[in-house]
């Protein structure tokens, strides 16, 4: 019996998916949900799972575009693959006999070996979101060799939006594929965990008996059993090509890794040594000429953009070029809120456990706003305009990898204290690179603090597909008029950056002029007018 396999419906607008490659030949059996395919389609990438187990029969070929709900493929059920399986049986045979024969070879018995072992499980880039078609291997935890147990987190990926840890889906020897530093499409070959008590042995039965490799496998063999040891002043892979771009050898630089072992931080940080000058006899010109060099540091180096960095380039670019992007800015006087502040800052604290800063001012002050002014809580979907009655604030945070934008749900409905406790929550969150996607995506409005740099003034981008943004700066003390006399006051300015496309001026001012009004007058929060 033959199973037609169709294109799934997977979303809502997607009429067609692009086939991006199958994982199953034509005429390999396969089982119940294993993975057969990746399709395509202009926002995310899927996997197609087998709907039945049996022979597969492919129709449509990689790279096809096909409609949702056409055939892609076909399954033959309770059949055989007709004689398929039993060639690479007698290969393994006929390979059987050469192993034994080039048994002498300690090279190629190693392999061998590790096969015989136990079964060897590949683990490649599961899927870690919607619209993430690629990761970066941000670190490897393990060294290729290393002995490794079930779930224990042996790497790093970072994606453009969030870094994951990766566990170890079975315990046996490390066998590393993707170096340090490379970028890997979802689905694709990390590495490989050889299992059981022999792969850990494979290696040194493979040491040749030649006395130069004895000498130089002595560091291994002094290791503990299951530990892999470097000679000291080894270079990471991407130490390595950090060091070989800046034309540094690396016998001189001090390695801080693991026995020694240059890593890539010790590499960016390295420099070159001076090159000696040849002692030839128009040496006085070369002194000459070498004078304004030697004034001053004139070292240069090179490091690869991360997914996050650019991500965030391409995403700004993207709104700068699309948008009807325009800036209109005003200016709060800040004494209310600094003077509530230092009269319950401590009553604060003691009752809610955290500290009363002035984003949970400018949050509350900006949801209630949005409820009036709807269409800057809103945003363009092609020819619609989609409008929110909540209200989801995009937080900008400054991590160590870059900026990132948390989201706190529902912030029209939280207190001054639930909003102090998701910042702070959200805050070391993105310190520490843990994030999830989820915790980032579906804000509706974002707030960024400029001011905590330094900064007067600024226009800042839109934050797509959201349609406006609120700039805040530092608080600078400067003669103002209030009620006919000049008073020294502490003023920020305010910048509200808006798609024009959705948004007219008289929303944009008079959205800001409301948050001015709450924020000078923050009794107006708790009564609500």
């Amino acid at each position: 019996m033959s199973l037609e396999v169709k294109v799934p419906t997977v979303g809502e607008s997607i009429t067609e998916v692009t086939i991006a490659q199958w994982l199953k030949k034509d005429g390999d059996r396969v089982e119940m949900d294993e993975v057969i395919a990746e399709l395509e389609s202009d926002k995310a990438t899927f996997e197609l799972p087998a709907e039945a187990a049996g022979i597969l029969r492919i129709v449509a070929q990689e790279g096809d575009t096909i409609e949702i709900g056409a055939t892609i493929c076909r399954i033959e059920q309770n059949g055989e693959s007709g004689g398929a399986p039993a060639a690479p049986a007698a290969k393994q045979e006929t390979a059987a006999p050469t192993a034994t024969a080039a048994a002498p070879s300690a090279q190629e018995s190693a392999p061998a070996a590790a096969q015989g072992a136990g079964e060897t499980k590949e683990m490649r880039v599961p899927t870690v979101g919607e619209s993430i078609t690629e990761v970066t291997i941000a670190s490897w935890l393990k060294n290729d060799g290393d002995h490794v147990e079930m779930d224990e987190v042996i790497a790093e990926l970072e994606s453009d939006k969030a870094t994951f840890e990766l566990p170890a889906e079975a315990a046996g020897t490390l066998q590393i594929v993707a170096q340090q530093g490379d970028t890997v499409e979802i689905g694709g070959l990390l590495c490989r965990i050889v299992q059981g008590a022999g792969a850990s042995t494979a290696k040194p039965a493979a040491q040749p008996s030649a006395p130069a490799a004895q000498q130089a496998s002595q560091p291994a063999a002094a290791a503990p059993s299951g530990a892999q040891t470097y000679a000291s002043g080894t270079p990471s892979p991407a130490a390595g090509k950090i060091l070989s771009e800046k034309g540094i050898n690396p016998a001189d630089v001090q390695g801080t890794g693991r026995d020694g072992r240059i890593t890539k931080e010790d590499a960016m940080g390295a420099q070159s040594r001076p090159a000696a000058q040849p002692a030839a006899a128009p040496a006085a010109k070369q002194e000459t000429a070498a004078a304004p060099a030697a004034s001053g540091d004139r070292n240069q180096r090179r490091e690869k953009m991360s997914s996050l960095r650019k991500t965030v380039a391409r995403r700004l670019v993207q709104v700068k070029n699309e948008t009807a992007m325009l800036t209109t800015f005003n200016e709060v006087d800040m004494k209310p809120i600094m003077d509530i502040r230092a009269k319950y800052k401590d009553k604060f604290k003691e009752k809610h456990e955290v500290g009363l800063g002035f984003m949970s001012f400018f949050t509350k002050a900006c949801t209630v706003a949005l409820q009036e002014w709807p269409a800057v809580n809103a945003q363009i979907d092609g020819n619609d305009m989609i409008f929110n009655d909540f209200v989801d604030v995009s937080i900008a945070v400054s991590s160590p990898k870059g900026l990132v934008v948390p989201v706190i749900r529902n912030a029209e409905s939280l207190t001054l204290d639930g909003i102090e406790k998701e910042v702070i929550r959200l805050a070391k969150k993105a310190r520490d690179g843990k994030l999830s996607i989820e915790e980032m995506t579906g804000g509706t409005f974002t707030i960024t603090n400029g001011g905590v740099f330094g900064s007067m003034m600024s226009t800042p981008i839109i934050n797509a597909p959201q349609s406006a943004i609120l700039g805040m700066h530092n608080i600078v003390q400067r003669p103002v008029a209030v009620d006919g006399q000049v008073e020294i006051r502490p003023m920020m300015y305010l910048a509200l950056s808006y798609d024009h496309r959705i948004i007219d001026g008289r929303e944009s001012v008079s959205f800001l002029v409301r948050v001015k009004e709450l924020l000078e007058d923050p009794m107006r929060l708790l009564l609500g007018v």
